[in-house]
């Protein structure tokens, strides 16, 4: 036995005469062989090659091998890629959210300042007219003391006359003095603080106070499902059609249409929300099933798990058909009652119906909004809030 290139090898010719290899399958199964070995009767019928070959067949079948790998390092390097963007974009989410949770709640905290501030002025008002109705009666009533006193000083000094001439002589005016009629004490009414008036349900008439400020939207944009190119307002109510934003690929996103979803969605219940159109010139409104493709280009078809309706080149359609608008739309109402399967649009203004789709649904169903239109907005209108007392 000797040893080749740091090779054990059965051959016992000379090293140089070293430079084939043979194997019936794979290179674990192969060895180095002689020339002169190569065509003995051990090693006839098998498949001799030069090791050069060989070894570049390997590499070869090595490289194809890796190229899979290769693939798959650079997708794993691109996903990585997108999680360190959606971290920075993440980060950005909560300090930006985070400036707005303070800005409204610093809104909140202002009217309640103004409201506080508001209601002591009246009760300082309400003090200084008590205090002034008070002053008026006190300051009536010590003329009355006084003019009293002077009677009943005169009075007695009359009674206390040694002179009894006099004293009979001046009865007659002594008894009229004596039986005049002054205003006698009146009783406190009506000039205590009406405390029950300042304070009852305090709480609970500035909260309804509040809801002038505080308005019900019955439709919050989604920003998570939002296309790159829609900016949504600050409350989360219109959108419009911009410039195409860096915002991470995630799954929720739609990466074509640009389209968002409301973040509610239904699968029960009627529900309703009003969008003011205006002068936007490109939009599509009604609800999107949840399943729906949100990476690649679709059509707003029913079959495709999207109920809406249109306007577009000054024309205002339904799948398939054109809907009579004898005037300019202002605002569209989109009705969806899940468990009937119907979802109506109409115009709020006048009650008019605009077209009315039919539908087992059964998936969840999120409001689905759509612009082309950058210079005017779709807004989602808010709703006034009753309260039922029982």
């Amino acid at each position: 036995m000797t040893v080749i290139n740091g090779i054990e090898s059965l051959c016992p010719a000379p090293t140089e005469s070293t430079g084939l290899i043979k194997g019936p399958g794979d290179v674990q199964d192969q060895q180095p062989v002689c020339v002169i070995c190569q065509t003995s009767k051990q090693h006839r019928g098998h498949h001799c090659c030069p090791i050069d070959e060989a070894v570049q067949d390997c590499r070869d079948k090595l490289r194809t091998a890796l190229e899979p790998l290769r693939e798959n390092l650079g997708a794993l390097c691109k996903v990585k890629q997108n999680y360190d963007g959606t971290m920075q974009h993440v980060k950005k989410q909560a300090r930006h959210t985070e400036r707005q949770i303070k800005g409204e709640f610093e809104t909140l905290h202002q009217f309640l300042r103004d409201e506080e501030a508001t209601r002591i002025v009246e009760l300082r008002e309400e003090e200084v007219e008590r205090s002034r109705e008070l002053k008026e009666k006190i300051e009536a009533t010590a003329r009355e003391i006084s003019s009293l006193s002077e009677a009943v000083g005169a009075i007695e000094r009359e009674m206390a006359a040694t002179d009894s001439v006099v004293f009979l002589q001046n009865y007659k005016d002594t008894m009229k003095k004596a039986r005049r009629r002054l205003g006698g004490p009146e009783d406190i009414a009506g000039v205590l603080i009406d405390v029950a008036k300042h304070l009852g349900c305090l709480k609970h008439r500035v909260w309804e106070k509040m809801k002038d400020i505080a308005q019900y939207s019955p439709v919050t944009l989604d920003p998570n499902t939002a296309n790159p190119c829609i900016s949504l307002s600050q409350d989360l109510t219109s959108l419009r059609c911009s410039k195409r934003q860096s915002l991470p690929t995630n799954l929720e996103r739609f990466d074509l249409c640009v389209c968002v979803l409301g973040t509610e969605g239904f699968t029960s219940g009627r529900h309703f929300w009003d969008v003011e159109v205006g002068d936007n010139t490109y939009w599509i409104l009604g609800v999107a099933q949840e399943s729906v493709k949100r990476k690649e280009k679709f059509y707003t078809y029913p079959e495709n798990g999207f109920w809406t309706i249109r306007l577009r080149h000054g024309q205002y359609r339904a799948p398939g058909m054109s809907l009579a608008v004898t005037e300019k739309l202002q605002r569209v109402r989109v009705q969806l009652d899940w468990d009937r399967g119907s979802l109506s649009f109409s115009d709020p203004g006048d009650d008019t119906p605009l077209y009315t789709f039919t539908h087992t649904f059964t998936e969840r169903l999120f409001p689905f909004f759509c612009t082309g239109c950058s210079s005017k907005p779709l807004s989602i209108l808010p709703v006034q809030v009753s309260l039922n007392y029982q």
